[in-house]
């Protein structure tokens, strides 16, 4: 700092262009005497990669391995649909090596990466298919629509209430689909090499056998759900509609695809006359959200309860350290409340 002060003190004995050089010294040798890193790499030779939240840093921490310093915007225990960031934040982001993050995800993100003016950026949707799911919103009976084969039919209803979504009423949680995760992690493989030409074998090689890994756990998700009692499943919120998609199950949840909406009394009942008919066991709440409704449904019917992790984040109470822990703790779930053991 007392470089700065000592321009400040000299700059008014000076030519306006002399004086402008000074600050411009005073400024560059602030930065320089910062966190000792360059930029978009670190001190040691790493591509700081900025991930939106835990589902993004996941695949940038498997894939970038020991060349790349990950970091998140999101921190564990933050609902990433409520998240807010500073203006230091948006600032830090035009310095990043890579952004990798998922668009209509994050209102407040998407913003921060528009003001920032960063040039590398990757996002997520593109390197996959997005599509139309919903809740009580939609409409009556969505789920079932789904189950006769109206999926496609019943999502055009929209979703204008919602916090979260892609303009065509597109739901972001396509990481709960191995396959399409699979896919994006290929995408983001792709772009870190871009990014980090000097290490691209390795992302690319990393990328591989994480998309491997995906599509594994994609069939021990088939098989252990393909024997079951029933297809229905009740959720806290819609996050769960492309493995309802894959698998051939039907979501029913008590809020839309955002975790703040409220159910109307109509859909309660819905939900509880659906329980009835499908034979639903249980009724799955989340890691990061109120319980509150789920429990309240589930006391009201004498059902069970369990939690369904849409893996938003990582915390202490989650059924696992990891995206894969958490999945397999999701489809032992399933299976229990689908009678598929």
């Amino acid at each position: 700092m007392s470089v700065m002060r000592a321009s400040r003190r000299s700059i008014s004995g000076l030519t306006p262009a002399a004086a402008a050089a000074l600050s411009a010294a005073a400024v560059l040798t602030l930065s320089a005497c910062g966190d000792g890193s360059s930029g978009t790499v670190t001190d040691d030779g790493r591509l700081r990669v900025t991930a939106s939240f835990y589902p993004m840093q996941f695949l940038a921490e498997e894939i970038g391995g020991p060349h790349a310093e990950v970091s998140t915007l999101t921190k564990p225990g933050t609902e990433p649909h409520d998240l807010e960031l500073s203006p230091r934040q948006t600032g830090e982001l035009a310095d990043a090596g890579l952004i990798v993050y998922l668009k209509d995800m994050q209102p407040a993100v998407d913003e921060a990466i528009e003001q920032s003016g960063a040039e590398h950026v990757v996002e997520a949707s593109e390197f996959t298919s997005l599509e139309k799911h919903g809740g009580e919103e939609d409409g009556e009976d969505a789920g079932h629509a789904e189950e006769e084969g109206h999926a496609e039919e019943e999502a055009d209803g929209g979703h204008e209430g919602h916090d979260h979504g892609g303009e065509d009423g597109g739901d972001p949680h396509i990481w709960l689909d191995p396959v399409r995760y699979a896919e994006v992690a290929e995408g983001v493989g792709k772009a870190m090499a871009k990014a980090d030409p000097d290490h691209a074998a390795a992302y690319e090689k990393n990328a591989a056998e994480l998309a491997d890994r995906l599509r594994k756990l994609d069939g021990r998700f088939a098989a252990g759900l393909e024997n079951r009692r029933t297809d229905t499943f009740i959720t806290t919120h819609a996050a769960f509609g492309y493995i309802a998609d894959r698998y051939g199950l039907v979501q029913e949840s008590i809020k839309g695809l955002s975790p703040e909406s409220e159910p109307s009394a109509a859909r309660m009942k819905q939900l509880q006359d659906i329980a009835e008919d499908d034979g639903v066991t249980t009724v799955f709440f989340e890691t990061l959200v109120s319980d509150k409704t789920a429990r309240t449904l589930a006391g009201d019917l004498g059902l069970r309860t369990d939690v369904l992790d849409p893996i938003e984040g990582v915390t202490d109470k989650s059924k696992g350290d990891d995206y894969f822990e958490i999945m397999e703790a999701n489809l032992g779930a399933l299976q229990q409340a689908l009678g598929a053991k």
